[in-house]
Formats: structure tokens, C-alpha cells, sequence
């Protein structure tokens, strides 16, 4: 059986089934290698638009690219083939229009075999998530903190720590929720304001930075195995994978240089004429 097929895989009914059940577990993936190791962990591989960040350097988010996003989900997919694999829609894909969101949504899916979309569901995103729903695209929201609205925000930080802002992020997840999302991140509040919405919105929850209050968790990938010298106050680090990595590294390059490497066991030779 192929590993497009996607009837092995986590479905949207699934993911429901675990409103206030045992927590969903989702971590992000951008390549097939590492999809493969997460696959039989975790419910949902989110290819979030992190990767602009975390695999290409780029200072935030805004700067991925549709095409970006579709290699990834592409490898992701061909990695994988228990869990439900959701693919962001980038900055400027889906916030002019139902049918702009319908058609780069359908590119997304179509492109990758991904089982549903992320949309960032400021309130605005309403009908682009109902117009989706409707017409067959599962959406998952995300509220809160939204990275792609960085520019407005004038950074990452956390939200919801005024009653003004606090009613905004209320609103959003009403909003995603009414609209048909099949979950939603939270991203960025303080426990009491996540506990509120999880258990007012009938979708399941996933935090990240929102306490153990969330229907589930989800982290960046690279953040949770220590690839970085700076890991946000939310994370904590299964791994020290830079430690790891730089250690090797050096290894590698002292073998070089002093030529023990390659050695007898990693060199060819001729064979001999009958063997």
C-alpha cells in the first residue's frame, strides 16, 4: 500500500473524538526523515510555516511562499503514513477572499495529499474558513499569537493580557470554532484565558504556550530537540541535538585532517580476478 493513502492515516473524525479525551499530541515535520521518526508518535505532523524560520533562515514568517510550503508538505507526506498531516497556509494566501483562500487551498491538498489546512483565524478568517469547510477542505485555526502578524504586533508576545485583548482572542476562537474548524491552536496565553475557550468551543484544543489546559500540545520540532542556542519559555527540551551535532562535527573534521578518515573499513578495493 502506498504511503499516499490516506485511509491508515488520522482523519478529522478522529481528531474530534478527542475533545476532552487523552491529549493530542502534534509536533512539526519538514522533511520525509524526520516525518518518518515523529510518524508513529504523534497524532497530527504539522508542516507549519515555522519552517521559513527553523529550516531557511528567514526572520519571521511572512516570507514563505506558497511553493515553499508545498515542498515540505510533499516530504513530509512521503515520510509518513499514520498521522494526519496539515499544511499552513503562508502569509497572503487566504486573507483577500473565500475563493483566494479556496483556490491556494485546494493547490495545497491537490499538491501534496495533506489531509487539511491551518489557517492563522484572526475573526476576519470566518467566512474563508466556513467557504472551505463547506466545499470539502478541513481548516484548522489557529488564535492567539499569530506569527504572521508580526508587523502589526511589533513582536512575539503573548496574548490576551488585557480585558480589550483578552476579548479579542475569545472571539477569535468562537469564531474559528462557529465557522466549522476541526481544531484550534492556541498559541501564547496565560492558562486560566486557555482553559476558558477549551472548554467553551466544541473543537479540540491544542496549546503551545497555553498550559496543559489545551485538548493537546504542539511544539516546533527543532525547538524541543535543542537545535538552538534560545528556545522560547513554552519549550521544554527533550534533547540537546546542538551539543550532539557540534560534537560530531568536530570529530568528523579532526579525522579528516589528520587522515584517519576514511579508514580501511570505509575504503574499497580492488577484488580479485575469479572472486
Amino acid at each position: 500500500m502506498s504511503k499516499q493513502t490516506q485511509t491508515a492515516r488520522k482523519t478529522v473524525k478522529d481528531i474530534a473524538a478527542a475533545k476532552g479525551a487523552t491529549p493530542l499530541v502534534m509536533l512539526t515535520a519538514y522533511d520525509a526523515p524526520t516525518a518518518a521518526i515523529l510518524d508513529p508518535h504523534c497524532d497530527i505532523l504539522l508542516v507549519g510555516d515555522s519552517l521559513g524560520m527553523v529550516v531557511h533562515g528567514l526572520p519571521s514568517t511572512v516570507g514563505v511562499t506558497m511553493e515553499m510550503m508545498i515542498l515540505h508538505g510533499q516530504a513530509v507526506m512521503r515520510g509518513s503514513d499514520q498521522a494526519m498531516v496539515v499544511v499552513d497556509m503562508p502569509f497572503g494566501s487566504y486573507e483577500t477572499s473565500a475563493e483566494q483562500a479556496f483556490l491556494n487551498a485546494v493547490r495545497i491538498m491537490k499538491e501534496t495529499g495533506c489531509q487539511a489546512v491551518k489557517i492563522e483565524s484572526g475573526a476576519y478568517a470566518a467566512g474563508q474558513i466556513a467557504h472551505l469547510v463547506e466545499r470539502g477542505i478541513p481548516v484548522m485555526g489557529h488564535i492567539g499569537l499569530r506569527p504572521q502578524a508580526i508587523n502589526v504586533d511589533g513582536g512575539f508576545r503573548a496574548k490576551g493580557r488585557t480585558g480589550d485583548e483578552r476579548d479579542r482572542v475569545v472571539a477569535e476562537a468562537r469564531a474559528a470554532a462557529d465557522a466549522g474548524a476541526f481544531c484550534i491552536v492556541i498559541e501564547g496565553v496565560a492558562e486560566d484565558l486557555a482553559a476558558a475557550i477549551t472548554a467553551e468551543v466544541s473543537c479540540p484544543t491544542i496549546g503551545i504556550g497555553a498550559s496543559a489546559a489545551c485538548d493537546g500540545q504542539v511544539l516546533v520540532t527543532q525547538d524541543m530537540l535543542g537545535l538552538f542556542d534560545w528556545t522560547p519559555k513554552f519549550v521544554r527540551r527533550y534533547a540537546d541535538l546542538r551539543e550532539a551535532i557540534d560534537k560530531a562535527a568536530a570529530e568528523y573534521a579532526a579525522d579528516v585532517r589528520a587522515r584517519r578518515f576514511p579508514g580501511t573499513a570505509e575504503t574499497y578495493s580492488l577484488r580479485k580476478q575469479g572472486s
